[in-house]
């Protein structure tokens, strides 16, 4: 029989006998979907905080439940905080999808399986009329969009989100348990449709390394930059954190810029504008904005805008690219606030006409939608702002597009703070497309 002071003993040393035992985490979490740009193909994406094999079953809706699986890899991420933190991140590429049809899928392994989710494939006729979601600056907390997304996603109003830079806020934080946390909040929106980013400020540390790591896009470049194709657009996402944070490479602007520059010139290949007319670009931050915040776009010599001239050599920025190269739309962040711009070039209106300013414009048109909710609360709008500003909101909310054929595209803004009410909309109306349709 065991002393009653031994035994007390032993039951005092109890929770740090509990405690010397590692948990198992097998458990799959943060499921993602994103496009490889691949007809046909999507990419199932998530984590667990242990190594196991990596399986997604899967099955057209209506049919019989997972008749079909696939296999992929695991990397090891170890996050740069304190604890260097350990966590794999799985990736499995399903090929042969059905355009349009519906699938439930649901990952992981004989060691622990996800919830069961549904896609439906993306349609890769030119003639598919997508429709998106788009916002940046969705944070962990104070993510004021976030439930209206959930919902509206899961109704299947969205085809495609663009997340547009700034996640968690930040992803880094509590050694990574920050990022674990949002991409969980993120997970009733991107487990149902591909969730396609940009990187921005927030992602910053340790070389970007979180954000570089937890996603999943096209391309060779850890989701830096990349392009791919949607009904009758080519879409193309870039980094403009390269103009800021030179301490990772100054190398890094020219190399985004010369492949930007070669993945227009194929794009406005007679041959290819005519299947994918418009051109649309996603990005962090604008070239142009009126809030009174003095950051980049706020000024006339925006580096985005116009490029580094301290450097050797100088370093281009991205308008006169983006005009001579006809680029349609312009999608940016970083300003919480929402700001629709007449069409602008070299700081000037360019607008269609005096009476129908998007019907025909002679230069791209600027949104910014970076409103979506963090705990940096929205901005505050320049009481001046210049002429090219058509329309301002300090609402949260979140941009809608749709692509609706070659000629056609609508934006509407809704605003979360008026209940989903939708607070601007626009059709940009192009009968050519390229340099040419500016005069």
């Amino acid at each position: 029989m065991v002393p009653v002071h031994a035994a007390c003993v032993l039951m005092s040393l109890a929770p740090l006998l509990v405690l010397g035992v590692p948990p198992i985490w097998t458990q799959p979490e943060q499921v993602h979907l994103s496009y490889p740009g691949e007809p046909g193909s999507m990419v199932v994406t998530w984590t667990t905080l242990n190594k196991t094999e990596n399986v997604v079953e899967y099955g057209l809706m209506g049919g019989r439940l997972f008749d079909m699986s696939a296999k992929g890899d695991a990397t090891l991420f170890v996050d740069s905080g304190e604890e260097k933190r350990k966590m794999y991140i799985h990736r499995v590429t399903l090929t042969g999808l059905k355009p349009a049809a519906t699938y439930v899928y649901h990952c992981g392994s004989d060691e622990g399986w996800s919830d069961m989710f549904f896609f439906t494939a993306l349609n890769d006729s030119a003639s598919f009329s997508p429709r998106f979601a788009l916002y940046g600056d969705l944070g962990n907390e104070n993510p004021q969009s976030l439930a209206r997304l959930q919902k509206e996603t899961q109704l299947g109003m969205y085809d495609v989100i663009l997340h547009i830079g700034d996640f968690a806020y930040d992803m880094h934080e509590d050694n990574a348990r920050i990022g674990d946390e949002f991409m969980r909040q993120i997970q009733s929106i991107a487990a149902y449709v591909p969730y396609m980013t940009c990187p921005g400020n927030h992602e910053s540390t340790y070389n970007f390394s979180n954000y570089r790591n937890r996603f999943s896009m096209p391309g060779q470049t850890e989701s830096l930059w990349y392009s791919w194709n949607l009904g009758s657009a080519h879409i193309i996402s870039l980094s403009t954190e390269v103009y800021f944070y030179l301490e990772y490479g100054l190398e890094l602007v020219f190399k985004q810029y010369e492949w930007l520059k070669k993945d227009l010139e194929e794009a406005n290949k007679p041959e290819n504008r005519a299947v994918r007319p418009w051109i649309i670009t996603m990005g962090h931050r604008p070239m142009y904005c009126s809030d009174d915040d003095q950051d980049d776009c706020t000024t006339f010599d925006s580096l985005v805008r116009l490029g580094l001239n301290f450097t050797k050599p100088p370093a281009p920025g991205l308008e006169d690219l983006f005009y001579h190269q006809g680029v349609d739309v312009a999608l940016w962040a970083h300003e919480h606030t929402y700001e629709r711009l007449w069409p602008v070039y070299g700081d000037k209106v360019c607008n269609g006409s005096k009476a129908q300013p998007y019907v025909n414009p002679k230069a791209p048109v600027h949104i910014i939608t970076g409103s979506a909710g963090c705990r940096e609360k929205t901005d505050v709008f320049n009481p001046n702002p210049k002429e090219w500003s058509a329309l301002r909101s300090t609402d949260y909310g979140y941009t809608r597009m749709q692509v609706v054929n070659a000629t056609h595209l609508y934006l509407e803004q809704v605003s979360d703070d008026q209940y989903g009410k939708v607070i601007d909309s626009i059709w940009v109306v192009k009968e050519k497309h390229g340099f040419s349709s500016w005069f």
